[in-house]
């Protein structure tokens, strides 16, 4: 494959995954990894990509539409998702928040007994609303085109309770930890979220990792256990360690 073909496509499917492996990249060009790393270079060098070890993510500082993000990494999602389900018990509180990932759990979370789940998700209430036995708060506020409900009165909201668990999806994890999203006003609900729950579990599939976003959350360190498919990077390996923060890989 030519080099402007492949710098093509290599834009193309960072932009549709969010990151990208190296070695993927060699297998859809058809080339070395040692070209894919010139490759990559180039791109960087022109700030089209940001190079991360082991492959790439896109520089965009805008969220993927909802319909893209909803089928992205969708089979590393599920297996996230029925890890997460195992770690919740039965007859459980929980903060539920907005994301893809968070909305595959909601579906695990039918084969569950006596939830009482609070959330700023509506497609997570309408997952879940079919359930007798489950309690299900929504949030009030301003209602995104995803879904997500956000805003002074969503956080308000969700400082009334303090709950068992939360169940907390990422658009972005920096190389150095830090957890960052796109809607200040997401964030806001979210570290409210993680201030009232006893413990947090943090769900984000290997695309997360490296990902680029603008308004920072808080920091890995700051959850009880992680929820990923592949390991990210020695420097986040060792904080969790130190920290004694639960690093569950789902295959």
């Amino acid at each position: 494959m030519a080099k402007q073909a492949r710098h093509d496509l290599i834009l193309k499917l960072a932009t549709e995954h969010g990151y990208i492996s190296n070695e993927d990249l060699a297998k859809r060009c058809q080339v070395t990894p040692q070209t894919i790393r010139r490759d990559l270079k180039e791109l960087s060098d022109k700030q089209q990509i940001s190079r991360h070890h082991g492959g790439a993510t896109n520089t965009s500082v805008s969220n993927a539409a909802y319909s893209e993000r909803r089928v992205m990494q969708q089979t590393q999602k599920q297996c996230i998702a029925a890890a997460v389900c195992e770690a919740i018990p039965n007859f459980s509180s929980l903060f539920i928040n907005i994301g893809t990932t968070t909305e595959e759990i909601a579906k695990g979370l039918l084969n569950h007994s006596g939830l009482q789940v609070i959330t700023n998700n509506l497609n997570v209430a309408k997952i879940l609303s079919n359930k007798e036995d489950f309690d299900i708060l929504v949030a009030s506020g301003s209602v995104r085109k995803d879904g997500g409900i956000v805003g002074q009165s969503t956080e308000d909201f969700i400082n009334q309770f303090k709950v068992d668990f939360a169940i907390l999806g990422i658009s972005g994890i920096d190389e150095d930890g830090a957890l960052l999203d796109y809607d200040y006003r997401e964030v806001r609900v979210s570290q409210a979220i993680v201030k009232n729950s006893r413990q947090v579990l943090l769900a984000a599939d290997h695309s997360k990792f490296g990902r680029n976003a603008t308004i920072r959350l808080g920091n890995i360190v700051e959850v009880d256990q992680v929820f990923t498919d592949s390991p990210p990077n020695a420097f986040i390996i060792k904080q969790l360690k130190e920290h004694n923060i639960t690093l569950n890989i789902c295959q």
